[in-house]
């Protein structure tokens, strides 16, 4: 493993302890990215990044936690194609999560892991970054039954090969992972709703297989109606102790029906209580609504993610499979509370539509995120030090529920956060953050101070990660063609 790097890092960690002061909002001299054509009409929602907030004012600070994925894949779509990037398709957390770490597994008595690190920012010498890392508990699922619809839209508007083409292959993946016990309906909307699969055995794999490759796009977008019928087929068929889950892919055109995102956020709330969960995979782009389909996911239980490629959909339907079907922690958020005699002020990196109140993390009832087996979530913050010995940055407190429907109570963890310890690997801290350089390079941050796409390269092109980590190179191989 290449040291050099990181050993520079190291010393300027050192030097650096003595304190911090406020940041350089201005930009030096880099090269932006240029796409070849103007913004679609794509649908985001808009996105404030977060400033610094005074410890002494308010020491805490709280967020649903998520491990979606979707902002980096539609990003990366992006970017291959030349399309133009909207700053609000940006969510760092989503960029950051996208990619494994070497995170430790939790202890048989926990859920959730948690390791931190506290390093100097690369791109803004008189701030720090706070990195806390978490990884799920994993579930062997080979015993538990699994009870899925397929909701799948073939509207006029997926009649193009990066959608329902895309869709089918990739149902027809997560169709080869299916058990013998497991349960499959099929659901298709366009002008109407349409029953395609009723229950299907899971090793009915040629039936199964034929229904969705029979299926073709045309009509209008009466996604509501789809829903409403995928619940009623999800309850007939549900299964105690087992995973009960509506798998929906989509572009997010809802014009027929419920269409708001208000009411289709109401709709799926009432729903998720009766055990059945939702999990989305968003496709295609020109007419892409991710602001509808980032709250479908989250309201319904289940997470989000965008499918651009056959390799994508072999990403999340096989490879992370276990997180996609099982949720470990339901409603799971955080609380970081800073102490104020070491951290002066801070901001949270990304999150920006996941941010909670102090009272919305104190209330039980609050909606949060949904935690897959074997997930992992990243929280970023950049903070600005005092100068003292003390050695304790402040404390996490997760809160979250069991994922059996009726267990209400709520389990809590909590872990200090160390600024002596280095919790998290060598090679994920660099990684990590340029990930996070080139997230705020391309939101054109306030807060990028000496940033640059240049930066996020060079700190990561020696890493042995690359060779090991296909998803890792490609990243690396994007920022080579942002700066070209």
């Amino acid at each position: 493993m290449k040291k050099t790097l990181f050993t520079c890092f190291l010393c300027l960690f050192v030097f650096s302890l003595v304190g911090c002061s406020t940041p350089n909002a201005g930009y030096n001299e880099f090269d932006y990215y240029y796409p070849s054509d103007e913004l679609t009409g794509d649908e985001y929602q808009e996105i404030i990044e977060n400033d610094f907030t005074l410890t002494a004012d308010k020491a805490t600070s709280a967020m649903a936690l998520s491990a979606s994925t979707a902002s980096y894949a539609n990003l990366r779509s992006a970017i291959n194609e030349d399309r133009a990037i909207s700053t609000d398709q940006i969510r760092i957390e989503e960029m950051i999560n996208y990619f494994r770490f070497s995170y430790q597994d939790p202890t048989e008595d926990e859920v959730l892991s948690v390791q931190s690190t506290l390093l100097p920012t690369p791109w803004n010498e008189e701030t720090h970054l706070l990195l806390i890392g978490m990884k799920a508990e994993d579930v062997e699922l080979s015993t538990v039954p699994n009870n899925l619809v397929f909701l799948i839209d073939t509207s006029g508007s997926m009649n193009s090969e990066n959608k329902l083409p895309l869709v089918q292959q990739s149902f027809t993946l997560l169709t080869e992972q299916l058990k013998a016990t497991d349960r499959v309906s099929i659901v298709t909307y366009a002008g109407s709703d349409t029953v395609v699969l009723d229950g299907a055995y899971g090793d009915e794999k040629i039936r199964i297989n034929a229904a969705i490759n029979d299926l073709y796009a045309s009509g209008s977008t009466a996604g509501a109606k789809g829903l409403q019928r995928a619940y009623q087929l999800a309850e007939k068929h549900f299964v105690s102790d087992g995973n009960n889950r509506v798998i929906l892919a989509t572009d997010g055109d809802f014009n027929v029906g419920i269409s708001t995102t208000s009411g289709l956020e109401d709709f799926i709330s009432e729903k998720k209580d009766d055990g059945v969960y939702l999990s989305v995979l968003g496709f295609g782009y020109g007419n892409y609504k991710d602001n509808k389909l980032e709250t479908l996911a989250s309201k319904g239980n289940g997470n989000h993610a965008y499918i651009d490629s056959i390799l994508e959909a072999r990403k999340a339907l096989i490879t992370d499979i276990n997180g996609t079907l099982f949720t470990v922690a339901r409603d799971a958020k955080a609380q970081i509370t800073f102490n104020e005699e070491v951290i002066e002020s801070y901001r949270l990196i990304g999150y920006e539509n996941k941010m909670m109140t102090d009272d919305e993390f104190e209330d039980s009832n609050t909606d949060a995120g949904e935690i897959g087996a074997g997930h992992q979530v990243t929280i970023v913050y950049e903070v600005k030090c005092k100068t003292t010995q003390d050695n304790s940055v402040g404390t996490v407190l997760i809160r979250y529920k069991s994922p059996v429907v009726g267990e209400e109570d709520v389990i809590e963890q909590s872990a200090v956060l160390d600024r002596r310890v280095q919790g998290i690997a060598e090679e994920d801290c660099l990684f990590i953050t340029s990930v996070v350089e080139t997230g705020l390079v391309l939101r054109e941050s306030a807060f990028l101070g000496s940033g640059s796409f240049q930066g996020a390269k060079l700190r990561i092109q020696d890493l042995d990660c690359l060779d090991a980590d296909e998803f890792k190179q490609e990243f690396y191989n994007l920022i080579i063609k942002l700066m070209d």
